[in-house]
């Protein structure tokens, strides 16, 4: 209990000192485009995006994809973004983690995400990004482990 409390007490220290945590917050909206796997079934996965930055490091965000598999399920997707800063380049390099909601015949279903990416600048506010991402998903008393392998365009707001 005592190593809980003192992890929760470093967090709350990261964010109190953090210099850009109290910055106005920017939107980040986009959509996705590519290929996603789940039991060796592979489908195409698009779908919009939104997320909402605090910082230049932390995001929250949310996405609403469509598989092709069969059922052709539907993803919800939320999750926490942490932004990887890189001295001298403009590329934006992240890792995140969140849960989802599948719904197909049956569900819905819960799933952990987790994965990470990096958005190439193309533009002002532009972005293209490459993106993994992996986990289970909890399907009537068992798992099915799905990844996905996306780009798409980022416009910050």
């Amino acid at each position: 209990m005592k190593k809980i409390i003192v992890v929760i007490s470093f967090v709350f220290l990261f964010f109190l000192t953090d210099s850009s945590f109290g910055q106005k917050p920017n939107w980040i909206v986009g959509g996705r485009f590519g290929i996603s796997v789940a039991s060796s079934i592979a489908g195409l996965h698009i779908g919009p995006m939104a997320e909402i930055k605090f910082n230049r490091n932390m995001a929250a965000g949310s996405e609403f994809n469509i598989n092709t598999q069969e059922g052709t399920p539907i993803e919800w997707a939320n999750y926490f973004k942490y932004y990887i800063n890189v001295i001298g380049s403009n590329v934006k390099p992240y890792v995140n983690g969140g849960f989802s909601l599948f719904f197909l015949t049956g569900g819905p279903y819960f799933g952990l995400r987790f994965g990470g990416g990096v958005n190439i600048p193309v533009a002002p506010r532009i972005y293209v990004p490459a993106d993994l991402q992996f986990g289970p998903v909890f399907v009537s008393g068992s798992s099915v482990f799905y990844f996905t392998i996306t780009s798409g365009i980022r416009y910050e707001l």
